[in-house]
């Protein structure tokens, strides 16, 4: 028995050290789009209270009420709707209104809408490209954990990379966390209290920093799913303030 000990213990050091097949984070998307596409909420309304930080301290606090039609419309009113004051995203361009006047018009919106929960209306090959536009490596990845939950990490191969990354809680398949690089700034943002609507799953909280800096927080209230979003809500030349 010694013997026969003695000589498996070479093959079984040889297997330990044997190259593990990792995940890709092609895999990881291809993962998350099988469990939701299909059952995701097709619209999402809700109220938000926003509080704005510098040095680390609160300096303002606001009311924002939002709308989402996924995957290409989103709109925040800040303060009452009847104020006029909103911004529009509608694909990738991006309107903004102080008292019912359209000031500024830009395209490249925030990739938010897509990362939670937009992807989900598109075919997968369109979500691939759309990751790697965004800066995502796909074929980058790796398992941590964050919170105490297990998390794969895509976009990356190891903790020291600096680059962009989107950290996926291995359970239920939802955005946690977020890191983008560009030039010297760092952009993390923070997704929790996730509430299930239906079969797909909705952050009711988020935290926002700049080189590690929180900048603002985030939380959802009067959350409502599928319900007759008035899409008048979205054009932004004849702009809606009911």
């Amino acid at each position: 028995m010694k013997r026969l000990l003695l000589l498996l213990l070479p093959c079984f050091a040889l297997t330990a050290f044997l190259p593990q097949k990792n995940i890709t984070g092609e895999q990881i998307l291809k993962k998350m789009y099988s469990r939701y596409s299909g059952n995701w909420y097709k619209n999402f309304t809700f109220t938000q209270t926003t509080e704005n930080y510098r040095n680390d301290s609160p300096v303002k606090t606001a009311t924002w009420y939002e709308a989402i039609v996924f995957p290409d419309y989103f709109r925040i009113s800040f303060g009452d709707i009847k104020d006029g004051n909103a911004m529009l995203q509608i694909k990738d361009s991006v309107f903004n209104f102080r008292k019912g006047k359209m000031f500024r018009k830009s395209l490249k919106g925030q990739d938010h809408t897509f990362l939670l929960g937009g992807m989900y209306f598109i075919p997968f090959d369109s979500v691939k490209v759309r990751m790697e536009k965004e800066g995502y490596d796909i074929s980058k990845a790796y398992e941590s954990e964050w919170k105490g939950k297990k998390v794969y990490v895509l976009g990356a191969n190891s903790a020291v990379e600096k680059t962009n990354q989107l950290w996926i809680e291995k359970d239920r398949l939802i955005l946690v966390r977020f890191l983008k690089y560009e030039g010297a700034n760092k952009e993390e943002a923070i997704f929790g209290d996730h509430k299930k609507f239906g079969k797909a799953r909705s952050e009711t909280s988020c935290s926002f920093f700049v080189n590690d800096k929180l900048i603002q927080t985030e939380k959802y209230n009067d959350c409502r799913v599928n319900t007759n979003v008035d899409m008048r809500l979205f054009d932004p030349y004849n702009f809606y303030q009911q």
